[in-house]
C-alpha cells in the first residue's frame, strides 16, 4: 500500500478523488449512485461538517473540494 504525505491543516480547503474499485464500468451517474451519494453526503455533514464547494460526479470517478470547519483537519474521516 501507498505511504502517501499529505498535509493537514484545520479549516483548510482540499480537493479529493475517489475511484471505481479498479475503474469498473459501473456509471456513478445512474440516478441511484447520484442519490445514494447526496444522502451520504448529508449524513456525513450531521456528524462531520464540512463545507461542499464543488462536486464533479463522472460514471467511474469523483472530484470534490471540501472546506473543513476551523479546527478540523480530518478529511479523510469523512471520505471513506
Amino acid at each position: 500500500m501507498s505511504n502517501y504525505r499529505r498535509v493537514r491543516v484545520a479549516g483548510a480547503t482540499y480537493f479529493l478523488t475517489v475511484n471505481v474499485l479498479d475503474r469498473k464500468r459501473i456509471d456513478l451517474t445512474r440516478p441511484e449512485f447520484r442519490q445514494a451519494l447526496r444522502e451520504g453526503f448529508k449524513r456525513t455533514r450531521q456528524t462531520l461538517p464540512f463545507k461542499m464547494d464543488a462536486c464533479v460526479l463522472l460514471p467511474d470517478h469523483l472530484h470534490c473540494i471540501w472546506t473543513l470547519p476551523p479546527n478540523d483537519a480530518n478529511f479523510s474521516a469523512r471520505y471513506h
